[in-house]
């Protein structure tokens, strides 16, 4: 038996289009050998949605899952909001987004979870949808928070179903204290989370690497001012706040009461609850996000149409 490499499936997936579980069985299947895997792949009936993953995937919907103390979220996209639109689409992300509890945030792990409790998988059952379909689909990100002690409290917006949407978020809550008022609290956040768009829970959460880059950027601004090295070292660290306020979650002004920091709003909360509560992570997912949707051939998207590719 060959050994198969992580080159060995990058370069069939870049052949094929293929996904790199597939890649990876195709190869296992011929010993390694990269033209039978080919073959293999086609033979399997991959070759149509090989054909279309070229094509940008950039709508779809958001999907959220919760139970009790967890909740996940995943971002399936299609080619159009067409088809997030068809019933049949908006069942499997509901249906993918429950097996997202049990992949807990691991993408290869939850194309590989049994699909709706059948015998295929999710990462297959969503091959058979570009079939069936017509349009290039994708299993994009999923993410999953569990509070220990606590609750996990979620918002969608741009709501479409049960679960399903535009904007998901997941917010965990660590506290002691009375259940309701923490899930109360948790929306409110979650709501805030989906508005404000920060990065980070608080500074030390931050990506460091951002912060340096940030600070790099205003220190030359700083610069242009002529003034003396102590000043501008000033000036930067007051533009620096202003720039955690804007990114991160806790030094935000909170959107439900802008006179306060979501800190500020948290110790209140807390107080209500009977408890301290702690924010420990969130994860928000806005459709096609970071997604690079290029620009739109008109005459090509219609010569492919009438080809039937």
């Amino acid at each position: 038996m060959a050994t198969i490499s992580a080159a060995m499936v990058k370069e069939l997936r870049e052949k094929t289009g293929a996904g790199m579980m597939d890649c990876k069985a195709a190869l296992k299947e011929n010993d390694g050998d990269m033209e039978a895997a080919v073959d293999w792949l086609r033979a399997k009936g991959l070759a149509k949605a090989a054909k279309k993953a070229g094509r940008v995937a950039a709508e779809g919907l958001i999907g959220l899952a919760e139970n009790g103390s967890e909740a996940a979220l995943v971002e399936v996209n299609s080619e159009t909001d067409f088809v997030a639109r068809n019933p049949s689409f908006q069942e499997m992300v509901g249906a993918v987004s429950s097996s997202a509890l049990k992949a807990k945030g691991n993408l290869e792990k939850l194309g590989a979870e049994a699909y709706g409790g059948g015998s295929a998988s999710v990462a297959e059952t969503l091959k058979e949808m570009v079939g069936s379909i017509g349009e290039n689909m994708t299993l994009r990100r999923t993410a999953h928070l569990s509070a220990d002690g606590g609750v996990v409290s979620s918002y969608m917006h741009n709501q479409s179903g049960p679960g399903l949407g535009k904007i998901g978020v997941i917010v965990a809550i660590e506290s002691t204290g009375d259940a309701e008022a923490l899930k109360s609290f948790g929306k409110q956040v979650a709501m805030h989370i989906a508005a404000a768009n920060p990065q980070a829970v608080d500074t030390d959460s931050l990506d460091q690497d951002l912060v340096e880059r940030e600070r790099a950027v205003l220190t030359e601004q700083a610069k242009e001012s002529g003034k003396p090295e102590a000043v501008i070292e000033k000036m930067v660290e007051g533009r620096l706040r202003k720039y955690f306020e804007e990114v991160v979650l806790l030094q935000q002004p909170f959107v439900h009461d802008p006179d306060n920091t979501v800190a500020k709003a948290m110790e209140a909360a807390g107080r209500d609850a009977g408890a301290p509560i702690k924010i420990t992570g969130f994860y928000r997912f806005a459709l096609g996000e970071g997604i690079d949707k290029g620009k739109s051939d008109f005459a090509a998207e219609v010569a492919a149409a009438a080809s039937g590719a």
